[in-house]
């Protein structure tokens, strides 16, 4: 595949190498193998890379908006807590899956096509 239909494969969960299998077996467990094209996905490490840009997206995001929040309107304690704990972590779990499937594809690539 080529590099931008790789990186959305590996964004909406399918495998960068065909576009066709899924990419994950669990919530962030990637397969060992493309269950269509056979490519070796073990292979493949991102580490911790999406994880850490995810937590700083939803971090930066939900941080300033609270301030942001805070100083127009001055809410209770209570409704910063109500707010802004679940969004942070539906954002950063919403993001996760195809965070970690971009830097698959990248990785992919990289390994590929080492320039």
């Amino acid at each position: 595949m080529l590099g931008g239909q790789a990186v959305l494969a590996g964004v909406l969960g399918r495998c960068p190498a065909c576009g066709q299998g899924p990419l994950f077996e669990g919530f962030l467990k990637v397969r060992p193998a493309c269950q269509a094209c056979g490519y070796d996905l073990a292979s493949v490490e991102t580490g911790d890379g999406a994880a850490t840009f995810i937590m700083q997206i939803a971090g930066f995001l939900v941080g300033f908006s609270a301030l942001a929040v805070e100083i127009a309107w001055r809410p209770p304690l209570w409704l910063h807590l109500v707010v802004w704990l679940p969004l942070v972590a539906g954002l950063a779990l919403g993001l996760m899956r195809p965070g970690k499937g971009l830097m698959t594809a990248l990785q992919m690539l990289r390994t590929r096509d080492p320039k």
